[in-house]
């Protein structure tokens, strides 16, 4: 038989429950137990790393027209990686140091970074910076133009298992960890290389365009800038919880700057912005390493060449280091004003478009056949013709429609989108404007690389960013690939 007087309650104790219940207070509260806020219980992490992906001299450095021998390593190449955890999701943006990345590559990597982090497929941007200094990860002669890779070179599964490798790292050094992000306008080092012209000019398919690509100074026959450039540095700052630098992602719409000797290996003014940030926010020496990120923007028809002012004389690698070294400080005086959360949800999409690849006409195929079997002594009538002849017939053997992924991140109400093209700014610029978040930038050439990506009216004015093996998908596909995106940006506002 139970004891009774267990049940048994003083007067005391009745009348604390009747207030209890009166108030709606919970008994916690009485105590100073308090129930702690459901946010209050999570935990932002993040993590950074940066692994070498320096190539063996001898290879052959592309970007140009012309391949020349690497020679000479000026700065190492890396893959950077930040990753963000929010308890609950993980994000990771992965920048290499490379012209460009095919989708097949960044596939491979994608699966090897979940097999050994977990962190989804979805969840992992994959982004070339563009240096015209590297050699090539693309694959080498003819297979750098295809775009399904069959069986990956040295170099090839070399940069795969660095990319996995840094990822990997980066999440060993997730800890405790605030976040920001803002912008800041950086106009003058970014200027649009396409100009109209007063009459039109021949191209290397006997056709005439309206518009020239890098026209020179003293052309007498330009007008204006066929486009605007988009001037803007975003940035993600992350720090530990108790304000020690991790961390700096930047988003800058500049192509590239050069200024580099033909046989050295260099990352160009990306690298001298990731150095410079590190030193500025005084973040040399710590452990884990501060991690300075540059990612290339929708810079398609934009360098750092300003056609409109005066002819610049500039030392080899002079240039490049007063841009990354600018934009840095531009940089680091913003970061100061930023606000910082201690927890911001994480959110991802991944979606495919299907374009149509453009093919060439009979015309264009029988212009080609007849310039590769002329006799090198007849003079082109355009420099570059031959080259263009061969991608005709890259062209025709590609398939007749692909599947182009499509990111997007949310990092709180800032949104990140992805595309694997080189992007003209006023597309990058429309995205900014349409997108329900706040704050939102664009990353191009990530998660493949599939050429440049004019627009309707670029293409209508033509240009070499337009031309057939330039330019490899339907003349509408900036037009599909931004409605895409500003939806799966809505799916994750």
């Amino acid at each position: 038989m139970y004891n009774k007087k267990i049940f048994q309650f003083g007067p005391e104790f009745v009348i604390l429950i009747v207030l209890c219940l009166f108030f709606a207070v919970p008994i916690q509260a009485m105590t100073n137990q308090t129930v702690p806020d459901k946010n209050e219980q999570k935990v932002f992490k993040a993590g950074a790393a940066r692994s070498n992906i320096t190539p063996h001299l001898g290879g052959i450095i592309v970007g140009g027209w012309v391949g020349t021998e690497a020679a000479h390593i000026h700065d190492d190449l890396h893959v950077r990686t930040l990753v963000l955890d929010d308890g609950a999701n993980k994000l990771a943006f992965v920048v290499a140091d490379v012209l460009g990345v095919h989708q097949d590559l960044a596939d491979a990597a994608k699966r090897l970074i979940s097999g050994k982090t977990g962190i989804p497929f979805s969840n992992i941007i994959i982004s070339a910076i563009h240096t015209h200094s590297a050699t090539s990860v693309m694959g080498v002669g003819n297979t750098r133009r295809d775009w399904n890779v069959h069986l990956f070179d040295d170099y090839q599964r070399f940069v795969i298992q660095r990319i996995a490798d840094c990822v990997q790292v980066a999440v060993n050094n997730l800890e405790p960890a605030r976040i920001g992000w803002g912008v800041v306008s950086a106009p003058e080092h970014v200027f649009v290389r396409r100009w109209n012209l007063k009459e039109p000019i021949i191209n290397p398919f006997g056709e005439y365009d309206k518009v020239q690509m890098n026209p020179g100074h003293n052309n007498t026959n330009k007008l204006t800038p066929a486009g605007v450039p988009d001037p803007d540095v975003s940035f993600i700052s992350v720090q530990s919880a108790e304000g020690r630098p991790l961390a700096l992602f930047a988003n800058y719409s500049l192509h590239y700057v050069g200024g580099v000797p033909r046989n050295d290996i260099s990352a160009d003014y990306f690298a001298v912005f990731s150095d410079h940030i590190q030193e500025l926010l005084n973040a040399d020496r710590q452990d884990p390493p501060f991690i300075g990120i540059m990612s290339n923007g929708t810079s398609g028809d934009v360098n750092n060449i300003n056609y409109g002012g005066t002819p610049e004389r500039n030392e080899p690698y002079a240039k490049m280091r007063y841009v990354g070294r600018d934009i840095a400080q531009k940089v680091f005086e913003a970061n100061k004003t930023i606000k910082y959360h201690d927890w911001v949800p994480l959110r991802a999409r991944l979606s495919e478009v299907t374009l149509e690849v453009r093919k060439p006409d009979q015309k264009t195929i029988e212009r080609a056949k007849t310039i590769l079997s002329r006799h090198d002594s007849i003079k082109p009538m355009h420099p570059h013709e031959r080259n263009y002849a061969e991608r005709t017939f890259t062209q025709l053997r590609r398939p007749e429609k692909i599947n182009i992924p499509l990111h997007v991140f949310g990092i709180g109400d800032l949104g990140v989108a992805s595309i694997p093209f080189e992007v003209f700014a006023e597309t990058g610029l429309e995205i900014k404007e349409k997108s329900p978040f706040d704050q939102t930038f664009v990353i191009g050439i990530s998660g493949g690389y599939y050429g440049y990506l004019p627009t309707p009216k670029q293409h209508e004015l033509g240009g070499y960013e337009t031309w057939l093996g330039s330019s490899s998908v339907e003349i509408e596909a900036s037009e599909k690939i931004v409605a895409e995106l500003l939806t799966l940006l809505k799916q994750i506002e």
